[in-house]
Parts: structure tokens; C-alpha cells; sequence
């Protein structure tokens, strides 16, 4: 049976004022009116029941995951006891999938993803598990056709075409994998937009939960034994002690490094979805489109002359703007964000000085 993997641990840091430790970006309703978590799991019904979905997040952050997901199961939250990357969250998320069902096929997916139409993506993930069930061994990911030279996403580079696969009445476009390529520098990024063979990876994955820990037992056999003297104590009495223990022994690591780049059977499918992966406060304005001026405005706000900037607000409080552009104003209760669009990479250069100065309050 298919299962859905929520990876949902994010901080956000982009995203700061507004994204905290207590609420990063996948806890916020940036690009419409529920959360970024809610839509992830909204975008399941009809592929996955909500007994079949695991979110795992931060310890920290469970209380609020409970709240914005009341349908899904207790036992469907995991929380983290410390941040390890994607690789240790994923093979934890398949032991214990696999104790419940050994057949398991996993949908794994990041929680932050503004994906639309939510149609299309059932299908492609439809479309993936007809490809994992045709060969079990087999990893499949989803690759975005680029648009621009990106220096900020890593890349797939395609090699041969597979058969079409198909998913009712819909088919999608796959290929092997010849090789997983960094985040490139501009003038690599432009090469490979002028080449046509690459698409941004995506960090959504489909694959045999099996497989992927056999994957691990032979790429990181020390990260498996962790995880699965984890998943033994899963149900007993000790088990939030070993977890934390355990977990914290882990040296974090992707799981694009550890299995994806080492595997020799990765398949591609081209994505017939819409996809943006929120990377600043610059997306919300893709997502949420301008005015006449070419503002984004979220809450209350007046502006006098201003134009081509970003304005949000929370709690009713005003911001009035006069003579301004391209601009980035983020007001919250404790804390404002002014500054150029240009320079926007910088809000986590902020956030770093305030961890320098200590003040965690604002963190």
C-alpha cells in the first residue's frame, strides 16, 4: 500500500519575522489561507487515508502539528528529538512504516512545497508507484523543468527515456538518472538551462520503504543501527529515552548524498505539477500576485507612492508606506523586517546576529 512521509522539521529561516522556532514557515499560512502543512496533507485526499500518513517534525513542534492536523492519527506524528536531516528522517519514517505494513510503498514529501494543481500531483505520484511496482528496487524522483538559470536548487541531469508511465488517465514523462549536480554557480546554472537535459530536484521522492533501507543498510550502515535500535524500542516504555539517545548519536546527513547519489537504479519524472518551494519572502509575492503597483500586500497597509514591494502585517496592525520600491517590510508583534528585495538572502544573516547576540526571544 502507498503511505505518505511529511517531512516537516524546517526553520524557515528566510521567512523571519514572521517564521520562529515555535512557528517556521510550513506552521504559517503564507501563499493562501491554510498553512503550508495543511495544503500538503489536503493535496493526499483520495491518494492516501490519514491512518497511512506520517508527518515528522520537531519535538518542539508537535503540539502545534497536532493542532493544524486533527485528523491524522497520534501515532501518524513523529517528533524529532534533534534536527539530522533527510536521511535518518526518512529511514526512521520507513522502520515504521515497515512494522505495519512490509509491503509499503512511501511518498515522501517536504511540508513547505506550494504545489498546484493538487489533481495533477496525485497522478504523478500515482504514476511513480506504477514505476517502483514495475521494478521494486527502483527510486524514483521528481524533477521541475527550469525556468530561470537557479543557483539556489540542485539539479538531475536526465539520461534515457523509461516507458511512459501511466496513472488513470494521465501519463508522465521518466527517465533514468545519469547524475545528481550541486547548486551550481550562475554560469553553470545557465548551461545547464541552454542544455535541456536538467530539471531542479525536488526533494519528493517515491520508493519501496524496503528498498530504502536496504539502501542504508549499505551506504550508512552506523545511521541504520541507530534507527533501528529506535524503531525496536518503539513501543516500549524506554522508548523516548533511546530515541533521544540514539538520534543524537546520528551524523546528519541528506538523503540525496547517502542513497541517491550512490544508487544505480534512480528513475526521474519530470513534474506535471505546478511547483514552488517558497524560498523567501519573494514567493509569497509569486504566489499571491500584485496590485496596479506591483505590491503584495498581506493585512492592513496604505501606501502613498510605493510600489514593486512586500508588505505584511499580523494582527490588524497598520503599515503605511510612503514613497517607496522595491521594498520588503515584514511587521510581527515583537519584531519588524525592513529591507531592499534585492538583498532579502540577508534576513538569515539577521537571524544568525541574533543568535550571536543571544537574543532568543526574538528567534
Amino acid at each position: 500500500m502507498l503511505h505518505a512521509i511529511i517531512m516537516a522539521g524546517g526553520a524557515g529561516t528566510r521567512f523571519w519575522p514572521a517564521s520562529r522556532v515555535s512557528l517556521p514557515k510550513q506552521l504559517l499560512p503564507l501563499a493562501g489561507s491554510g498553512t503550508l502543512l495543511e495544503d500538503t496533507v489536503a493535496r493526499l485526499e483520495g491518494l492516501v487515508p490519514p491512518e497511512r500518513i506520517l508527518v515528522v517534525t520537531a519535538e518542539r513542534l508537535l503540539p502545534a502539528v497536532r493542532r493544524q492536523l486533527p485528523h491524522v492519527p497520534e501515532s501518524g506524528l513523529v517528533g524529532e528529538p534533534c534536527k539530522r536531516d533527510t536521511a535518518p528522517c526518512i529511514g526512521l519514517a520507513a522502520l515504521l512504516v515497515l512494522r505495519r505494513d512490509p509491503e509499503a510503498t512511501m511518498a515522501v514529501m517536504p511540508s513547505d512545497h506550494v504545489i498546484a494543481p493538487a489533481e495533477a500531483f496525485r497522478m504523478a505520484i500515482r504514476a511513480a508507484e506504477s514505476l517502483v511496482d514495475a521494478a521494486p528496487g527502483r527510486l524514483v524522483t521528481f524533477g521541475i523543468r527550469p525556468t530561470y538559470p537557479a543557483e539556489g536548487f540542485g539539479y538531475i541531469q536526465c539520461g534515457a527515456a523509461l516507458p511512459a508511465a501511466t496513472a488513470g488517465p494521465g501519463s508522465v514523462t521518466a527517465c533514468r538518472v545519469d547524475r545528481f549536480k550541486e547548486k551550481p554557480p550562475a554560469s553553470v546554472a545557465r548551461e545547464y538551462l541552454a542544455a535541456g537535459n536538467y530539471l531542479w530536484n525536488s526533494g519528493i521522492f517515491v520508493w519501496r520503504a524496503s528498498t530504502i533501507v536496504e539502501a542504508l543498510a549499505r551506504e550508512q550502515p552506523e545511521c541504520l543501527a541507530h534507527l533501528e535500535r529506535i524503531a525496536a524500542a518503539w513501543d516500549g516504555p524506554d522508548r523516548d529515552a533511546v530515541f533521544a539517545r540514539e538520534f543524537a548519536a546520528i551524523k546528519g546527513i541528506s538523503i540525496d548524498y547517502a542513497v541517491l547519489e550512490r544508487a544505480a537504479d534512480v528513475a526521474v519524472i519530470e513534474a506535471p505539477f505546478g511547483w514552488d518551494d517558497l524560498g523567501g519572502w519573494s514567493a509569497v509575492a509569486r504566489q499571491r500576485g500584485g496590485d496596479a503597483e506591483g505590491n503584495t500586500i498581506v493585512g492592513r497597509h496604505v501606501g502613498i507612492g510605493t510600489t514593486n514591494s512586500i508588505v505584511r502585517s499580523d494582527d490588524g496592525h497598520l503599515v503605511v508606506t510612503i514613497g517607496l520600491d522595491d521594498l520588503l517590510v515584514v511587521h510581527t508583534p515583537d519584531a519588524t523586517l525592513v529591507a531592499t528585495r534585492a538583498r532579502e538572502e540577508q534576513v538569515r544573516q539577521a537571524v544568525a546576529e541574533l543568535e550571536k547576540r543571544g537574543w532568543s526571544e526574538f528567534l
